[in-house]
């Protein structure tokens, strides 16, 4: 029984990842960037940034999403930045 539980659970994960691909990569099609303006994006906030703080580059999620604005209830692209900070520099 554990046996197929662990089947379950790693089909289940399967899955997820593969809808989560499958959101990103409609939400890049709407929004009109390609991964490689995505990844110059993301190589450019690296640098900002970085002047200012130290990050854990690896923990780095930068992600293009679709959310709804509250003014007027309409569907925007978003750019959302999870940025694991280790220190703050100091001047």
């Amino acid at each position: 029984m554990a046996f197929m539980r662990l089947f379950g659970k790693k089909e289940e994960k399967s899955k997820n990842v593969a809808k989560e691909r499958l959101r990103l990569v409609l939400v890049h099609d709407r929004a009109d960037l390609s991964p490689k303006f995505l990844e110059m994006i993301k190589g450019d906030i690296i640098r900002v940034i970085s002047e200012y703080v130290d990050i854990d580059e690896e923990g780095l999620d930068i992600k293009l999403t679709r959310m709804k604005r509250d003014v007027d209830n309409s569907t925007i692209s978003a750019l959302v930045a999870n940025i694991p900070i280790i220190k703050v520099k100091q001047n």
